[in-house]
C-alpha cells in the first residue's frame, strides 16, 4: 500500500503551545467521544483507551489501524458523513488520495452541495449571523471558544459563490470548504477554526420562492446598514479572538474589494478572490521570468478582462513591480495595460471605470495604438505577458498570439477564465502557434501538450497552492497585518517551487500533490518578513531557516490518531471538552 501522506515531526518542538504531536487531552467519555469528530477513532481506539474512556461494549473488539480503516468502501460510503463522524479519517483519506479527492470536496462538487444547502440540511456547522439580529453578533460569536482558541475565521456573505452566484445562507458551506483546504494544504488545526456566514438576505429568486430556504427570506440589504453589519462582525471578531486571521470569501463584486480595502490597513485579513488568484498568477509569472530572463521591474503586461479577478491580479503584479523596482505603485501600474469591454482603460474613460479599474487607467498621451481592441493593444504594447480573465472563449486568436511572439522570444500567456469552455485559448493551440516557445498556465486543469515528440506540462493557477501557506504563516507569526510585502514574499516562495526550474518541459507552478511542502516554504517566507517588518506578535520565532521550518511543521495538524489522555472535566480546557472548532454543534 502506498504510504501516502507522511510528515515528520522534530521532537525538539514537542512542548510548543500549538504543538500537534504527543498525547491529546480529552475530557469526554463513552458515546460522547464516539460522537465527537475531532476525538473519534472508530474501530482504532486502543485497548487502553477503550478502558480509560469507557468504550467497551460500544465498539466491536478488533482494533484497526488508520490505514486499515481507509479503504474503497470508506471512499464510497462515508465521504458525505465521514467528516462529522471522524475528522482524522476524513482528512487522512483526502491526503492519501489528494488529486482524486480534491474535486469531490471542493469544486465542482461543493457548488452543487451549496445550491442544495437548505434541502440537504442535516446539522449546523459554524456561526450564522444575520443582519436583522446584528445586536447579537458578539454574543453569538462568543459561543465558539475563548480568546486564544480560534486561529482562523473564514467568512462569506454568500453573494458570489464559485461561479454559481448568490446562494444566501448556503454560503456557510464555502466557509467550511475553504477551512478544509487550509487543513488539507497547510495543516491548520480544524479544531481552532471558525466558519461564518453573514446573512444579509439574497437576490436569488429561486431561494426566495423556496419554502425550505433556511436564510433570511428577503432581498439583499445594501448601503449603510450592510456596512455596519460587516463592521460589527469585524469588531466583535477582533474583540473576542484578537489573534485570529480573517479570510473573506465569495463576497459580491461591489463589496469584495471595498471591504478588503477598508480592513487591510487595520487587521490581518485576506480575500482569496482578490488576492489569492493574483498571488498564484504572479508566482507563475515569476517562475516564467527565470526562463525568459525578464525582471519584474521591466515587464509589460496586458490584462484582458478587468473585473474582480483581473484587477486583483493586476494589484499583485503592481505591488511586486513596486517592491522589486522600488517604484511608487502608481508608476508600477503604468506597466500593466488593462483591456475590458470599453477597450483599453484610459483616464479619459474614467466615468465608466470602477474604483479598482481607475488605478490602472493609463494616461491618454501614453496610448500610441491605432485601435484598442486586443490585437491593437498587443501591437502597441508588445507585452511580455498576456493574461485572460475575460470569460470570452477563443479570444486569444492565432493572429494575436503570433503578433505577440513577433516581439518577445518566450511569450508568457495565461488563459485563466473558468470553466474550461470559457478559456481564452487552448494550451495545445498556444504551443502550436508559437512552436512551443509560449510559457502557459491555465485556470483549469489541462492534460500535457504533445508537440514534436515532446510532452509539455501545463500548469494550473490553483489558489490552493498559495493561500493556505499564507494563512499558516499569518497564524504562526500572529502578524498584525497582511501587507503587500508579505504577499510578495509568499509568491516568491511559490515561484521557487515551480517544476519548470528543474525541467524546461514541466509546469510553471507546483502541483497540488506537493502543496504541504510548498505551504511550509510559504509560511516561512511570510513569518520572516513579518518579523522583519515588526508585525509578528509571536515571540521566540527561530531565525535559522531549517529550524524555522521544523518549528512550522510541528505546529501543522496531521490526520493521525494521537493517544487520548483522560483529564478531569472540571479543569479541562474547552478543546478537551470538544466545545470549540469548526465542527462544534450548537
Amino acid at each position: 500500500m502506498d504510504p501516502g501522506f507522511k510528515q515528520e515531526k522534530h521532537p525538539f518542538w514537542g512542548e510548543l503551545k500549538l504543538s500537534t504531536s504527543g498525547r491529546l487531552e480529552c475530557a469526554l467519555s463513552g458515546l460522547a467521544v464516539l460522537r465527537h469528530p475531532y476525538f473519534n477513532k472508530g474501530s482504532a481506539f486502543t485497548a487502553k483507551e477503550r478502558t480509560d474512556f469507557e468504550l467497551h461494549g460500544l465498539l466491536p473488539p478488533h482494533v484497526q489501524t488508520l490505514q486499515e480503516q481507509e479503504d474503497d468502501l470508506a471512499k464510497n460510503s462515508f465521504m458525505n458523513s465521514m467528516r462529522v463522524q471522524n475528522e482524522v479519517l476524513f482528512y487522512r483519506l483526502i491526503l492519501d488520495h489528494l488529486k482524486e479527492m480534491f474535486p469531490i470536496i471542493y469544486t465542482p462538487t461543493e457548488g452543487e452541495a451549496i445550491e442544495k444547502y437548505s434541502s440537504l440540511f442535516r446539522r449546523p456547522e459554524g456561526c450564522f449571523l444575520n443582519i436583522d439580529d446584528a445586536d447579537r453578533i458578539e454574543t453569538d460569536l462568543s459561543k465558539f471558544g475563548l480568546a486564544e482558541e480560534v486561529d482562523l475565521i473564514v467568512v462569506s456573505d454568500g453573494e458570489q459563490i464559485l461561479g454559481i452566484g448568490d446562494q444566501g445562507v448556503g454560503g456557510i458551506l464555502i466557509s467550511v470548504a475553504k477551512l478544509m483546504l487550509y487543513t488539507i494544504c497547510s495543516g491548520v488545526n480544524p479544531a481552532r477554526t471558525l466558519p461564518v456566514v453573514l446573512d444579509a438576505g439574497t437576490n436569488n429568486e429561486d431561494l426566495l420562492k423556496d419554502p425550505l430556504y433556511l436564510g433570511l427570506p428577503k432581498s439583499r440589504v445594501r448601503g449603510e446598514k450592510y456596512d455596519n453589519f460587516v463592521d460589527s462582525f469585524i469588531q466583535a471578531a477582533k474583540k473576542l479572538y484578537p489573534k485570529a486571521y480573517i479570510h473573506f470569501e465569495d463576497f459580491g463584486l461591489q463589496n469584495a474589494r471595498r471591504i478588503l480595502d477598508r480592513y487591510q490597513p487595520k487587521i490581518a485579513c485576506f480575500n482569496d478572490d482578490v488576492q489569492g488568484t493574483g498571488c498564484v498568477t504572479l508566482a507563475g509569472i515569476m517562475a516564467a521570468n527565470h526562463i525568459t530572463g525578464n525582471k519584474m521591474a521591466d515587464i509589460r503586461v496586458v490584462m484582458f478582462g478587468a473585473g474582480t479577478a483581473g484587477t486583483g491580479i493586476a494589484d499583485q503584479l503592481r505591488d511586486a513591480i513596486a517592491v522589486e523596482s522600488k517604484k511608487d505603485p502608481s508608476e508600477a501600474a503604468k506597466q500593466i495595460w488593462c483591456v475590458d469591454k470599453i477597450g483599453v482603460l484610459l483616464e479619459s474613460k474614467k466615468d465608466k471605470l470602477t474604483n479598482a479599474q481607475l488605478k490602472f487607467a493609463q494616461e491618454d498621451k501614453n496610448w500610441k495604438g491605432d485601435s484598442d481592441d486586443l490585437l491593437g493593444v498587443i501591437k502597441a504594447v508588445k507585452p511580455h505577458v498576456l493574461i485572460g480573465t475575460s470569460t470570452k472563449p477563443g479570444a486569444f486568436t492565432e493572429e494575436i498570439v503570433k503578433e505577440m511572439a513577433k516581439h518577445v522570444e518566450r511569450p508568457v500567456i495565461f488563459p485563466l477564465s473558468n470553466p474550461t469552455r470559457l478559456h481564452e485559448a487552448k494550451p495545445e493551440d498556444l504551443m502550436k502557434w508559437t512552436d512551443c516557445k509560449a510559457l502557459v498556465a491555465t485556470g483549469s486543469p489541462f492534460p500535457p501538450v504533445k508537440h514534436n515528440r515532446k510532452e509539455y506540462e501545463i500548469a494550473e493557477c490553483n489558489n490552493s497552492v498559495c493561500f493556505p501557506g499564507i494563512g499558516l504563516g499569518a497564524i504562526l507569526s500572529r502578524t498584525k497585518l497582511m501587507p503587500a510585502e508579505l504577499l510578495v514574499e509568499a509568491t516568491k516562495a511559490v515561484a521557487a517551487a515551480a517544476p519548470v526550474l528543474k525541467d524546461p518541459q514541466a509546469g510553471l507552478l507546483p502541483d497540488v500533490s506537493v502543496v504541504r511542502d510548498v505551504s511550509v516554504d510559504i509560511a516561512a517566507a511570510v513569518i520572516k518578513k513579518a518579523v522583519e517588518l515588526g508585525l509578528a506578535q509571536e515571540t521566540d520565532i527561530p531565525e535559522d531557516d531549517a529550524v524555522l521550518k521544523d518549528w512550522i511543521r510541528e505546529q501543522m495538524w496531521d490526520p493521525v490518531y494521537r493517544e487520548l489522555l483522560r483529564v478531569d472535566e472540571e479543569n479541562a480546557s474547552p478543546h478537551a471538552k470538544g466545545e470549540v472548532g469548526s465542527n462544534r454543534t450548537h
